[in-house]
């Protein structure tokens, strides 16, 4: 196999023992039709140089990687799926694939999404549909270029099965999805072990957890562990839901077993971004009572960090728990301002004075109903893009009174990079979304003639605006309170 000197595979879950995964077969599809491959993310981790024959082999026949898990790991865990406990989830139709390293020396997981049943299939097919697929690349793809901390898609095959869903169209082209991420152990990990009464099981997850992915927080003292861990997923979590703000993103399913401790956004469902500022903007149509609603995305990770923090009680003490948790509200105000300010393209002030320009932009957004990304595109750099702005389609918003405040708070900032302006991106008129609508458009032609021109030039349009906004996350840099 062709691999760049930069691959070196590693087998670092299976050390955990077979109380935590179950070793699965992945389905026989009729075909595999290579439809995506993320070649940025593959360099990473030396896997570019692959043909399409050998990608298809191992992303789509599932051919273990030289060096790596020798056969995919169905991993065991439960979870809180809309605050009601579930102790029969785990990897239903999906599992871990292989591991390692990327140029950095992160431990990364290629895991799937539509791989086929499980011990914990619970009746289901196993199977994605192609739509789905396309719905996470875009998804990614778009949150990356806004500086989202997220998993990558790393491939998408179809696979030539006919799906029945009782929630779309049916029958549905299906297709496997591979994504490249860090770490797939949720807070549902450890709450299984919790539920179970497992307390050698739940330390020895928490131990592989700060050995394998947070090195830095290792503590003699089986109770300092506990509680320093807590304390770092607490603040990697609040800057993911801080990330999510201030993109405009609704996850739409925030249930436990979908967020994992590295705090990387993963595991797209029913997601959506906010067409104007809407707190009670909901992403999933089953979500009948807006419990994971945009605004209430920072109260629902909280309480999920809730669940974490009961599951430690027999390593640690509740007092102590409790004072790591207490750092999140300060944490996410923090980093969302942090996050603001990086959209608008400004240079920082101090923390007060970058909250208030991040409370005047959305007391303008909600007055205005303004669209939401091209407010942001609008103004990106500041009162250097005032001219450009009035040229906006959004442009009459911004004569009204309603703007004087929020322009008001420009006035005292300096655009980070004024070239960036002169970038193509910022030529344009109208700003890259990626709306319910736009994900429905792309989808059509696909369905209809196998039509891919639409998702080709969508993510071409998504790689421009991320090389104009210059938003990659810092993935691999611990938060602190």
């Amino acid at each position: 196999m062709p691999v760049g000197p930069s691959y070196r595979p590693a087998t670092d879950h299976a050390d955990l023992g077979d109380a935590f995964f179950d070793v699965v077969e992945a389905a026989e599809f009729p075909r595999t039709v290579l439809r995506r491959r993320n070649q940025k993310a593959a360099a990473a981790v030396g896997l570019d140089r692959l043909t399409d024959a050998e990608w298809t082999a191992h992303f789509g026949r599932f051919e273990p990687l030289p060096g790596s898990l020798p056969a995919p790991l169905a991993l065991r865990y439960h979870g809180h799926q809309f605050r009601s406990y579930n102790a029969e989830l785990g990897d239903g139709r999906g599992f871990l694939f292989a591991q390692l390293y990327d140029e950095t020396g992160r431990l990364l997981d290629l895991a799937t999404k539509g791989s086929g049943t499980t011990p914990w299939s619970r009746a289901g097919d196993g199977r994605l549909t192609l739509k789905g697929g396309v719905r996470e690349v875009l998804a990614t793809e778009m949150l990356e270029a806004l500086g989202v901390n997220t998993s990558k898609s790393f491939s998408l095959i179809e696979t030539g099965e006919e799906l029945v869903r009782h929630d779309e169209p049916s029958p549905t082209r299906a297709g496997v999805l591979v994504r490249l991420s860090h770490s797939h152990i949720r807070i549902g990990s450890f709450q299984r072990l919790a539920y179970l009464q497992d307390t050698a099981s739940l330390q020895r997850l928490l131990d592989y957890t700060i050995r394998t992915y947070m090195p830095e927080l290792w503590r003699e003292d089986l109770a300092s562990r506990a509680d320093a861990f807590l304390t770092e997923v607490t603040a990697r979590v609040a800057r993911m839901g801080a990330q999510w703000m201030a993109a405009g993103f609704v996850h739409g399913v925030l249930n436990t077993d979908n967020i994992n401790v590295t705090g990387e956004s993963f595991d797209y469902g029913p997601w959506r971004f906010l067409p104007t500022y809407n707190p009670e903007f909901t992403a999933a149509y089953f979500d009948h009572n807006g419990l994971y609603a945009y605004g209430r995305q920072p109260e629902t990770l909280m309480w999920n960090l809730a669940r974490l923090a009961g599951c430690l009680l027999p390593l640690s003490e509740k007092s102590a728990l409790e004072t790591a948790l207490a750092g999140f509200p300060e944490i996410l105000r923090s980093q969302f301002a942090n996050c603001m300010i990086a959209r608008l393209g400004l240079q920082p002030q101090n923390p007060e004075q970058d909250a208030a320009l991040g409370q005047a932009f959305f007391a303008f957004a909600d007055v205005s109903q303004a669209p939401f990304e091209q407010l942001l595109f609008d103004w990106h750099a500041g009162l250097a893009s005032e001219s450009r702005a009035r040229r906006s389609p959004a442009a009459s918003l911004y004569e009204t009174p309603d703007f004087a405040p929020f322009r008001a708070a420009l006035a005292d900032y300096q655009p980070a990079n004024a070239a960036a302006l002169d970038h193509a991106y910022f030529q344009r008129t109208s700003a890259c979304t990626m709306l319910i609508e736009e994900v429905e458009a792309i989808w059509a032609p696909i369905a209809a003639s196998d039509d891919w021109s639409l998702f080709e030039t969508k993510l071409e349009a998504i790689a421009e605006m991320s090389n104009a906004l210059n938003l990659a996350p810092q993935s691999a840099v611990p938060v602190r309170a």
